[in-house]
């Protein structure tokens, strides 16, 4: 079986989705499309694609595609996932999922009255570090888990011209912010390690809202959020806090830290070592490469690497016409939004929100 596939989007899906695809046998790669043409046909000629188009809907409407990767601005996930289903295919969406949860709920509805293959672009679930993680809380290495910290902090929008004027990474109404960008993977974790998230409490801020682009010196106003913390009782009984922020000037990259009653696990991305101490015991290091890092046109880092992993379960599944195995699919992806949403509620009417 020949799976027709297409990607929307130039940028993430040219670094990792395209590199991944093109190593998978049996997987034609029909089209692609962005919002310039330019970008578009430069990607499409990189990876010997024969289509490139300006409108997604003119490539939908255009061929007979099995599956659609989509890695766009979020206020364009929900719409081109929906077009996508409707007309048959399998689709991969980027995180996070969609502006809201009734937008999630829409896109789960219709992968299901589909019977689609639906996944949520989480690829760390794949990550060799990060599952095991998954593998020692399971097997009660360390116990029952009590706490977890996470810490992401970068300077990427420190500098008040650091991001070009109109970068929709920076505006809310394009579904932009810290929150959306590094807090989904996040959340998607804590749950993939600990399970489900039963209340929140937190605060989401646009700390540097007056830039400038640097080329052009046009002042701009920022409106999504660059720092995110929330704390959250999963229903596990752990408690869970988390501090994200993109308007550091310096980077101090991501931490992650389980505390359970037998022992400790760490894994920071400065290194990547994943270190696990036993009651009683020093840290050791547990870590595990991954066997795809190596792969010719595979970018470097985690997340272009994992993405490797990731699509080939996706078209293992499409083939077998089965569920997919480790991914984050629709259901996952909702559940983070609704996390999300009451991250955002939490800070609006300052107090907890309940999602059990």
């Amino acid at each position: 079986m020949t799976i027709k596939a297409a990607v929307i989007g130039a940028s993430f899906a040219r670094a990792a989705y395209l590199p991944a695809l093109k190593l998978i046998p049996d997987v034609e790669i029909v089209a692609v499309s962005s919002a310039r043409m330019e970008s578009a046909r430069s990607t499409a000629d990189l990876f010997g694609v024969a289509h490139a188009y300006d409108n997604w809907q003119t490539m939908l409407d255009a061929h007979d595609l099995d599956f659609v990767g989509i890695a766009t601005p979020t206020v364009y996930h929900a719409p081109m996932t929906l077009a996508a289903l409707e007309r048959g295919a399998h689709v991969l969406c980027e995180k996070p999922m969609a502006m809201s949860a009734d937008e999630s709920r829409q896109m789960l509805e219709m992968a299901k009255a589909r019977n689609r293959v639906h996944v949520i672009g989480h690829e760390l679930r794949f990550n060799p570090n990060r599952r095991k993680i998954r593998d020692l809380i399971a097997s009660g290495a360390i116990g029952q888990v009590r706490h977890a910290n996470i810490v992401n902090i970068s300077g990427t929008w420190g500098d008040p011209a650091s991001r070009p004027a109109g970068d929709w990474w920076s505006l809310a109404e394009m579904g932009g912010g810290r929150l959306g960008a590094n807090g989904s993977h996040q959340i998607d974790l804590l749950r993939y390690w600990l399970g489900d998230f039963g209340a929140v409490i937190g605060q989401i801020a646009t700390m540097v809202p007056n830039r400038v682009d640097k080329s052009t010196g046009e002042p701009w106003i920022a409106t999504a959020d660059d720092q995110v913390s929330f704390t959250a009782e999963m229903t596990s009984g752990a408690l869970v806090t988390v501090f994200m922020s993109g308007a550091a000037r310096h980077n101090i990259g991501n931490q992650n830290m389980i505390f359970g009653s037998e022992g400790t696990i760490k894994l920071f991305d400065a290194d990547e070592k994943l270190l696990v101490a036993r009651a009683g015991e020093d840290f050791q290091d547990l870590s595990e490469a991954d066997p795809n890092a190596g792969l010719e046109g595979v970018g470097k880092g985690i997340w272009n690497v994992s993405v490797v992993a990731m699509m080939q379960e996706i078209m293992n599944a499409i083939r077998e016409a089965r569920p997919t195995q480790t991914c984050a699919t629709f259901e996952d992806g909702l559940k983070c939004q609704q996390v999300m949403d009451a991250v955002r509620v939490s800070t609006a009417e300052r107090r907890w929100i309940n999602l059990t």
